[in-house]
């Protein structure tokens, strides 16, 4: 356990909101009875790498209120280094509702974070973090969206990360209805992938943003604007992967893993970067990244939270040398 003073090895900053997860089946309208937990997908990915072993920084804004203290708590439970969440009394916590999906579909969910502490984040909160100690930086394309002054401190983290010489992990996770149109999306969140190592689309959120319809073509267009490798998610299909991590340039499906029942979807894409992160931070080949990954997005899958299925480094060496076993 890294001691107090360290500085965190991995830094990652954005929302985390109280979540309430429906115990029930049906509407919101007509749920009675919700659990508790806290969502965020930029929270998922450092709970999931804390989980492992590394020592994460968290870096964001909550309200100074009871759903506030239960994020701080719950963070610092599971490991996070949480010197730079900043308390801010004149603004709330964001919330986030959501239904209890059946059948594997997508649960539909209803945020309340309009104006919340952390969409006041700018570059000044970042003024006491120790980029020389990080690295690696891991950002998505959410923090961008909640506000100019996000935006400034999203920019702010990725040219400090790049000049102290740490990897950059950049996932868009598309929020649409975030941003003022379409072509702002796009233009930003192609422009901050350009300055990332390893870039995580989803298969339609790369379409989305290029323009171009097949893994190959995505992958060119990011690796054309300077990133190292482009890892793309398949769903239950698996992932691909283009780049030049190894010293040549290669490029390769990795199949999905079997699950025998899909409870709930969200966070699948989070514990996705879990697996390719932590792989590629221990040194492991980029099939091996792609491997761990589809194995961890598929434990994410089948539970109903968030986060509750990502695995802790004992778990996950056992289902990994399970996995070598049987194939």
């Amino acid at each position: 356990m890294p001691t107090p003073q360290a500085a965190p090895e991995i830094l990652a900053f954005g929302e985390a909101m109280t979540l309430f997860v429906a115990e029930a089946a049906g509407e919101l309208a007509e749920i009675e009875r919700f659990q508790r937990r806290i969502a965020g997908a930029d929270t998922n990915v450092a709970i999931g790498l804390a989980r492992l072993g590394f020592h994460v920084g968290w870096l964001s804004r909550v309200g100074d209120d009871a759903f506030g203290h239960y994020i701080r708590r719950t963070l610092e439970a599971e490991g996070l280094d949480c010197r730079h969440l900043t308390p801010t009394p004149d603004a709330a916590t964001g919330l986030v509702f959501k239904e209890r999906a059946e059948g594997g579909a997508d649960p539909h969910v209803e945020y309340f974070r309009r104006g919340s502490a952390a969409s006041r984040l700018g570059p000044d909160d970042a003024n006491a973090v120790d980029f020389a100690a990080a690295r690696h930086l891991h950002a998505t394309g959410i923090p961008p969206a909640l506000s100019s002054s996000c935006r400034e401190l999203s920019w702010h983290m990725l040219e400090q990360a790049r000049q102290a010489g740490a990897s950059i992990s950049f996932d868009p996770n598309l929020r649409p209805s975030l941003w003022a149109s379409e072509a702002e999306m796009r233009d930003t969140l192609n422009a901050m992938a350009g300055q990332a190592d390893w870039v995580l689309p989803g298969l339609a959120e790369g379409q989305r943003l290029t323009g171009l319809e097949t893994p190959h073509d995505i992958a060119g267009f990011y690796l054309d604007r300077g990133a190292r490798a482009v890892i793309i998610k398949l769903g239950p299909e698996g992932s691909y992967y283009r780049g030049s991590l190894d010293g040549a340039d290669e490029q390769f499906s990795v199949p999905g893993v079997d699950v025998r029942e899909v409870i709930d979807t969200v966070g699948a894409g989070d514990g996705f970067a879990v697996g390719v992160i932590s792989a590629l931070l221990d040194g492991r080949s980029p099939r091996e990244a792609l491997q761990r990954g589809n194995l961890i997005g598929a434990l994410a899958v089948q539970v109903p939270g968030d986060m509750e299925g990502l695995p802790h480094r004992e778990r996950l060496s056992t289902l990994e040398t399970a996995s070598l076993t049987t194939t």
